[in-house]
């Protein structure tokens, strides 16, 4: 069986990023919790969030937080392991406006790894 988790999208990013940050524009927390490992972390908004629980409290609240439209302007690779989405973002949020960077570590194919910055 082919590992899928790891063939590049037209993006050029590993499906399980791709998947992810679909089910995060689509507000599909039960897709998105799928993507990570299960000791993942996430840091968004200078806040670190551990293990798919608290991920899953993270992706919930911050899908009700503000209306805003996402789009994917831009990936990198740094290896196998690491890459960035550039994600613009506009809505009712403060500033209205914002680029961000999503930045992946991968380990066996899922997320363990994804810290949110601008």
């Amino acid at each position: 069986m082919t590992d899928t988790t790891q063939t590049p999208g037209p993006t050029g990013l590993p499906r399980t990023i791709t998947d992810y940050l679909t089910a995060h524009r689509t507000r599909d927390a039960d897709t998105a919790i799928t993507c990570f490992t299960n000791d993942g972390v996430v840091t968004d908004d200078g806040k670190t969030y551990n293990g798919t629980a608290d991920i899953r409290t993270w992706l919930e609240r911050s899908a009700g937080e503000y209306t805003y439209t996402i789009e994917l302007i831009g990936a990198e690779k740094t290896d196998d392991e690491h890459y960035t989405a550039i994600n613009h973002l506009e809505g009712d949020f403060p500033g209205g406006v914002v680029d961000l960077r999503f930045r992946f570590t991968l380990r066996d194919g899922r997320i363990a790894s994804l810290v949110i910055e601008a």
